[in-house]
């Protein structure tokens, strides 16, 4: 006979992530159980995350993982972000997302009966430092359950509350399965549900009772304890994570359907990415663009003054494109896009004053980072707005005019370049391989306007003295001066 407990769970934590300060989890990312470990992954660096707002944001609450959360468990939210931070690089695995995505909202009832309320209790009942009978030998069983429910009952009525959450959980997964069978999914749910019922059918689970845990003897409650903290431990936490999963893809399949996005169509061959009406999700009222680049037109350079509508149109596209790679709807009337190996952009560049790394090379290193992943033959969209701000216009014109030129012969990619360098036109020459658009302001009674609409061709706008008589920059710098004359010598 043994009896036995759980030492305090501190120190299971000790030498974790956690206990150096970085946020820990128990779960970790579900991949596809047919291709295990061979899932391709969409390469999106820290920079491009930063970029793109996806974790962090300066107004709080704006990121993309804030807008896609909706889950209602801790691992559920942990789930989606390692989703987050992983987007598919495959069709198929972004084509397997999208029909779990497109099926939850349709069979909204089924995914409202799963047990998610009950897994907090059911993770505390796991971890918490209870009491435990060892021995699997029915006599040594049955001497150590009656020691331990004469001596210690404290940790009896705590493991009976468990071992009843975890009956509820386990239950409503056998619900949900059931229920499943009238309409079976396809894609990662199907897969998803294929791994729940291996787990449900297994003997230990299968005497797991139907009903209600009430006038049970405490033989039997103490026996699915053996089966829920020790000997079957690691699929009950199996069961749980896939439960987890489930909260995930509901989160992304609410927000789809809640926000009025698109299910993006996936394309094979070469790189191309279309749109119509897309926007950025982030921004009130914004104004909806279309898009069209492919090998025909590998490279968008974007013109146009300040405040126009450049940038936000650039990170429009790579949102859209980052959120169709996680198999969810995005934000535009239509979507197609082939899949690609990484999404890299160059937006806010700055410098280091503690590695004494300067603006420009800043600039330089995010260039070179794009130019590394080139070589290595991968297929990637960049994003680059304004680039070699850092030097003076010379430099700047024939470092911009250099890279464009050698990107625009590079096959199986796409570029999005933003300039108020106007002049790089006038040496593209007859190439067929550059789309030239541009944003615009309008004179309107005085002042500017903007109509963030996309226009072909390239701007020759210079918006930014005017922008600074208007604001009253000049007025309030002359004012200074006045006053500083005015003052006895």
């Amino acid at each position: 006979m043994k009896v036995s407990y759980f030492g305090n769970f501190k120190s299971v934590l000790r030498g974790s992530s956690a206990a150096k300060g970085r946020a820990a989890s128990r779960y970790k990312t579900s991949v596809l159980k047919v291709e295990r470990g061979e899932v391709r992954r969409l390469e999106v660096d820290l920079h491009t995350q930063k970029d793109l707002e996806i974790f962090e944001s300066e107004a709080p609450g704006k990121t993309l993982y804030a807008l896609c959360n909706s889950t209602r468990t801790e691992g559920g939210a942990q789930i989606l972000r390692q989703r987050m931070e992983n987007p598919f690089a495959s069709a198929k695995n972004i084509t397997q997302a999208q029909q779990a995505v497109a099926y939850i909202p349709k069979h909204r009832e089924v995914f409202e009966k799963l047990g998610l309320w009950v897994t907090g209790r059911v993770e505390r009942y796991q971890t918490d430092p209870l009491m435990f009978v060892i021995e699997r030998s029915t006599a040594g069983f049955i001497s150590g359950a009656l020691i331990l429910r004469v001596f210690d009952g404290y940790h009896y009525i705590r493991i009976l509350r468990g071992v009843q959450f975890a009956c509820i959980f386990v239950q409503t997964m056998r619900e949900f399965l059931r229920r499943l069978e009238v309409d079976p999914p396809e894609g990662e749910l199907a897969i998803i549900a294929d791994e729940i019922r291996d787990i449900v059918s297994r003997p230990e689970f299968l005497v797991v009772p139907e009903e209600e845990m009430r006038g049970v003897s405490f033989f039997k409650i103490l026996r699915l304890d053996q089966t829920f903290r020790i000997y079957s431990k690691d699929k009950f936490e199996e069961l749980m994570r896939l439960a987890y999963e489930l909260d995930a893809l509901i989160s992304l399949a609410d927000v789809t359907q809640n926000l009025g996005y698109t299910i993006p169509e996936v394309l094979s061959g070469p790189t191309r990415v279309h749109a119509k009406g897309l926007f950025h999700p982030q921004i009130k009222k914004a104004v909806p663009n279309d898009v069209g680049l492919d090998q025909a037109t590998r490279l968008l350079f974007l013109t146009g003054p300040n405040m126009a509508g450049k940038t936000t149109y650039l990170r429009s596209i790579a949102t859209a494109l980052y959120l169709a790679h996680l198999g969810m709807g995005v934000p535009a009337a239509a979507f197609s896009f082939t899949p690609i190996d990484r999404l890299f952009s160059s937006i806010a560049i700055s410098d280091d004053v503690h590695t004494g790394t300067s603006y420009f090379f800043a600039e330089v290193l995010r260039m070179k980072a794009l130019a590394f992943s080139l070589s290595k033959g991968e297929r990637v969209v960049a994003i680059m707005d304004e680039p070699f701000k850092g030097t003076n216009v010379n430099e700047a014109l024939e470092a911009s005019l250099a890279v464009m030129q050698r990107l625009e012969i590079i096959g199986d990619s796409l570029f999005l370049f933003s300039s108020h360098l106007v002049e790089l036109e006038d040496s593209f020459g007859e190439s067929t391989n550059i789309l030239r658009c541009h944003f615009e302001a309008k004179d309107s009674g005085g002042k500017l306007e903007f109509s963030y609409l996309l226009q072909e061709g390239v701007s020759r706008q210079r918006m930014g003295m005017r922008v600074l008589n208007e604001e009253g920059v000049f007025d309030l710098l002359d004012k200074v001066i006045s006053l500083a004359a005015a003052r006895p010598a």
